[in-house]
Formats: C-alpha cells, sequence, structure tokens
C-alpha cells in the first residue's frame, strides 16, 4: 500500500498479487498496475479490513475526474466500465439530481468523473458547461464579481472543448449558440444556430432558432441604421438622420437612446416642441440621464417654460454636479430671465473649473461692456 502517482486528497493506492489474473467481465487485471482507493473524508489511513470494490471505483473516477491524462487513465477506464458497466447513467442521474439540488460541487465532481470516463461523450462537457453557466449566473446576482467571471471563463473553456469534439452536434451547437448570444458573441452564436437548423430533428427548437435569428438579423440591420443616423446628425445632415432614426424606432419603439438622437436631432434644426417630446419620451423609457435632462431644457428654455427648464437642470445637477454644460445653460437661462447678476456668478464659476471655456468667456465680457 503506498500514496503515490497523484497530489489527489484522500487516495492511496494498492498493489495486486503478482499471480492474480482476475477477469472481470471480458476484462482481465493487471497486478503491475496500482489501483486508487479513496478513504472517506476525515481519515487519514486506509484500513485494508475496510477495502471493498466500490472504493477502489471511487478512486479511479477521481483521478480519471481531475487528472484525466493519468498514465493509467485508460486501464482505470476500461476496469469501471467492465465492473460497472451502467457506471454512466447512474452517474449522470445523480449528477442532475444533485445540480437541480443547487449543490455544485457534488454535480461538478460527478460530470467531471463522467467526462474522464466517457472522454468521447460531449454529453458530460455540456453538462458541465450548463452548470458553471449557472453558477456564473448566481455569483452575478451576489454581485461576487471575481466568482462570476472565473466560471463564465469556465463555461466558455467547456463549449470550447464541446465544439471540438461535436463541432455540429444539434445540442452542442444549441446551448453553445445560446451562450454566445447571452455574452455577446452574435457571430459565433449565429454560425452555431445555423449549423443546429441543419442538423437538428427537432421541429418545435428550430422554430424557435429561426425565429431567433431572424430577430437578431433585424437587431445587426437596425444597430447599422442607428449607427448611420447619429452619423447624420452629427454632419448636420438631421432629416436624413430623423428618417433612419423613425425607422430604427418601428422596429425599436422602446429603445430610450433613439428617442435621445431624435430628439437632438429635432433640437438641432430648432425644432423645439418635438425635441422636447421625443426627450420626454427618452425619460418615461429609462432612468433620469444628464444629457437628456440638458438637452431636454434646452428645448424648454426656447419654448419660453422657463421654470420647467430650470427644474431639469436642476435634476441634472443633482447627477452630476461639477457639469459645466449644465452650469452654462443654467447661467444662459438666468439671462434669459434677466438675472444677470447670477448668471455672472455661474460663468465665472464655470470658468474656475475649466479656464478655458470658451463660452463661458464670451458671456462674462458681454456682460461686463453693457
Amino acid at each position: 500500500m503506498s500514496k503515490p502517482q497523484t497530489n489527489l486528497p484522500n487516495l492511496f493506492f494498492i498493489s495486486l498479487p503478482e499471480n492474480l489474473n482476475t477477469r472481470i467481465s471480458g476484462f482481465t487485471l493487471d497486478p503491475s498496475v496500482l489501483l486508487p482507493v479513496e478513504i472517506p473524508p476525515g481519515e487519514e489511513e486506509l484500513r485494508l479490513e475496510n477495502l471493498s470494490w466500490e472504493m477502489i471505483i471511487a478512486g479511479m473516477l477521481k483521478i480519471l475526474a481531475y487528472e484525466p491524462e493519468h498514465v493509467h487513465a485508460g486501464y482505470y477506464r476500461r476496469f469501471v466500465l467492465a465492473a460497472k458497466p451502467d457506471v454512466p447513467g447512474q452517474l449522470e442521474q445523480a449528477g442532475l439530481m444533485k445540480a437541480r439540488e443547487k449543490e455544485f460541487e457534488l454535480a461538478e465532481d460527478i460530470f467531471r468523473a463522467l467526462a474522464g470516463l466517457m472522454p468521447d461523450s460531449v454529453a458530460y462537457i455540456l453538462n458541465l458547461a450548463l452548470l458553471s453557466e449557472e453558477r456564473s449566473s448566481i455569483y452575478g446576482e451576489l454581485k461576487k464579481t471575481d466568482l462570476e467571471e472565473y466560471y463564465l471563463g469556465q463555461a466558455f473553456e467547456y463549449y470550447k472543448k464541446a465544439l471540438s469534439l461535436d463541432p455540429e452536434g444539434p445540442e452542442t451547437c444549441y446551448s453553445a449558440g445560446y451562450f454566445f448570444l447571452k455574452n455577446g458573441n452574435i457571430e459565433k452564436a449565429e454560425n452555431c444556430f445555423r449549423l443546429y437548423l441543419k442538423k437538428s430533428g427537432n421541429d418545435k427548437k428550430k422554430k424557435e432558432i429561426q425565429s431567433l435569428l431572424e430577430k437578431l438579423a433585424r437587431r445587426i440591420n437596425s444597430d447599422i441604421l442607428f449607427k448611420e443616423a447619429f452619423d447624420f446628425i452629427q454632419l448636420g445632415r438631421e432629416e436624413e438622420g430623423i428618417k433612419k432614426i423613425r425607422i430604427f424606432l418601428g422596429d425599436f419603439p422602446d429603445y430610450p437612446n433613439a428617442w435621445f438622437l431624435l430628439g437632438w436631432a429635432y433640437r438641432r434644426l430648432k425644432q423645439y416642441e418635438k425635441g422636447r417630446d421625443a426627450f420626454l419620451h427618452a425619460l418615461e423609457l429609462d432612468m433620469p440621464h444628464t444629457d437628456t435632462l440638458n438637452e431636454l431644457a434646452i428645448c424648454l428654455m426656447e419654448l419660453g417654460d422657463f421654470s420647467e427648464s430650470r427644474e431639469r437642470l436642476a435634476q441634472a445637477l443633482t447627477l452630476e454636479p461639477e457639469n459645466t454644460k449644465i452650469l452654462s445653460n443654467l447661467a444662459i437661462l438666468s439671462l434669459k430671465e434677466n438675472n444677470e447678476e447670477d448668471a455672472e456668478i455661474l460663468f465665472n464659476q464655470i470658468l474656475e473649473a475649466d479656464p478655458a471655456d470658451a463660452i463661458a468667456r464670451e458671456y462674462l465680457a458681454y456682460l461686463k461692456n453693457r
């Protein structure tokens, strides 16, 4: 009895008698190969009187789980499958049950053992990938970022391995596709989903994936539209930008950034009522943002609604108290209200924060020369 050949805890190795020539379901034992024995946690020594074949099989599965490249891994695989031909199905059911019960460590141990026992079977790699995904999601909800990222990376590695083993397998492509989609890799997701449609015989899932691919195509086209709209507006071609963003809103009517872009275009065209309405709609769809509040305040100011404009600027300042763009609009609003003293204070405050602010300098020069 010895404890060599592995760094795994709770494992001892035993040798069989040299003259032993036992066969198990067609498998012949090799006395030259040491057999691993897993002892119960808390025990430091192997008691030979307690030795059982189950302890030996448990030891082999532990090595296959965590050292699948072990020098005797192939022998251990053949041994386990000869001694316990039903073990893959039994272990898989146990692993799925542990996963459902959120006993993730045990579930991982079981699925790793299965992956080591059946290295050509992609099903157990997928189980490990899905398990890692779930663990990442749970840690994300708990705001444990390091663990969330660790298990996300682990899931990615398992999916890579699954795709290398079974690059066109329907279940592999289905699960990997959703993983890539969830994590923003649209190109890889689309590739997996297209392969799924070619290889799968599951009509219900194929319909689901076909619908998803159509939505992705619309989303990609819409992203292009959104960028084109932004570029047109920035280049001073607001009318063309408005046409593009209106098409985008036809597909994504609840996207607040699109309503902001629409409002920005109308404000630049001095169509302040339309700009105001677009910015108000953006605020209905999302939490208040400084830029939206500021742009809305400009529209309200130009429409003569000074009170509401000041309220929106004050709201923006609570989000970004040192934002000179907001302070500048507050100063301009004060001028429109004939409150030159407040305007001068605000412009000086801006110059303290940013001595190069040209607008503040121009207005202060204007006030000084009045």
